[in-house]
């Protein structure tokens, strides 16, 4: 095992249709533009991840980015945390954040699944715990009413026990009216979570927020913008439902800066912004630290292996945006997720799908 080493890496763009647009406050995700990475070692094992690029413009320089770093990263051993550190280093005078954190964290991803490939264990079992059922939300669009009944009635009846809308419509009265229409089909059954994807003032923020107390909500997400960690503070002093945030931390460090602030009561970590596999587990030793309950961001297939060996688990986030180019691997049943029957993380490239959507 000592011997591995990585002998290349290949990349590739593709851009992925959507059964439903992802339709926020503050634009729409119409495509699933992904690069998939490839990284090769001398064992016979394959390391795969993909990352997500939110838009085809940057589809092309983040697909440079990820074929530059083959350079800096064929011919090391096959150590996750060595090949985070040296990339780090590599990065520390331009910064890595952006486009940089998002390459590196999909050669940090593709790693770890090639070393629990080469060590023939699911993700999770490397890291030292053992698959087990998580609760999930099921993460719809801001959909309007019909739609929105329509999709949260598919998740009911699907066995979800939490489902996720987005919010932020022109007034305050249509939140009201598509929130309402969505818990009469939700009801007892399933739990309520709006998400603001960064669209309000902190005042109207504080005057919406106060508005949904009333509707039976769980949690009210990015209700300003991320990186105003002191409005979040105060929008969370003010209201009575739980404040989420995170996906939008590039690394733990602004996940610190956002816990020191006292920002959110929940968290939730993007995997490809957080600086992948490796930089998960200290937000997870951070969440655990604070006692901040933990929920995943897309990336399901890597997520459910992370949040499993979490200490403050709370929800993974099925989306599938890469789900047309994947063979299936985790089964959604009574509002939970079972995975963890294939090593390393499970992620299996339909090759015709890739074919078709290549970019």
């Amino acid at each position: 095992m000592e011997d591995i080493q990585i002998t290349g890496l290949r990349a590739r763009a593709v851009n992925v249709p959507l059964q439903y647009p992802i339709k926020t406050a503050v634009g729409t995700v119409a495509t699933s533009p992904l690069v998939l990475i490839d990284l090769l070692t001398n064992a016979n094992v394959t390391g795969h991840a993909y990352v997500f690029t939110y838009t085809p413009l940057a589809l092309k320089p983040t697909l440079r980015m990820v074929e530059e770093l083959e350079a800096l990263v064929k011919g090391l051993p096959l150590s996750p945390q060595d090949i985070d550190r040296a990339l780090t280093s590599r990065f520390r005078l331009i910064g890595n954040t952006g486009i940089v954190r998002i390459a590196t964290a999909g050669i940090d991803m593709a790693a770890w699944d090639a070393k629990a490939k080469a060590h023939r264990l699911p993700l999770v079992e490397l890291l030292g715990g053992k698959a087990r059922p998580l609760n999930v939300y099921d993460s719809h669009s801001m959909d309007d009413v019909e739609l929105g009944m329509k999709r949260a009635r598919d998740s009911v009846e699907a066995g979800f026990k939490a489902v996720k809308t987005k919010v932020g419509y022109a007034t305050l009265e249509y939140d009201l009216k598509v929130v309402r229409a969505l818990k009469q089909v939700t009801g007892e059954t399933a739990q309520l979570l709006v998400d603001y994807n960064q669209g309000l003032s902190v005042p109207e923020a504080k005057r919406r927020g106060r508005a949904l107390e009333a509707e039976g909500i769980s949690w009210i997400e990015e209700p300003t913008l991320q990186h105003d960690y002191a409005g979040h503070a105060s929008i969370r002093e003010a209201l009575k439902i739980p404040v989420q945030m995170g996906e939008n931390w590039f690394g733990p460090d602004e996940m610190q800066k956002a816990i020191d602030a006292r920002a959110c009561d929940f968290c939730m970590p993007d995997l490809m912004k957080i600086g992948g596999v490796t930089s998960w587990l200290k937000a997870s030793a951070l969440a655990e630290q604070h006692g901040l309950p933990m929920s995943s961001h897309i990336f399901e297939e890597f997520s459910a292996h992370l949040l499993a060996v979490s200490p403050t688990a709370h929800f993974l986030e099925k989306m599938g945006i890469a789900a047309p180019i994947l063979e299936p691997v985790i089964e959604y049943k009574d509002g939970q997720a079972h995975f963890g029957n294939e090593t390393g993380a499970g992620i299996r490239w339909n090759e015709d799908a890739v074919s078709r959507y290549l970019a």
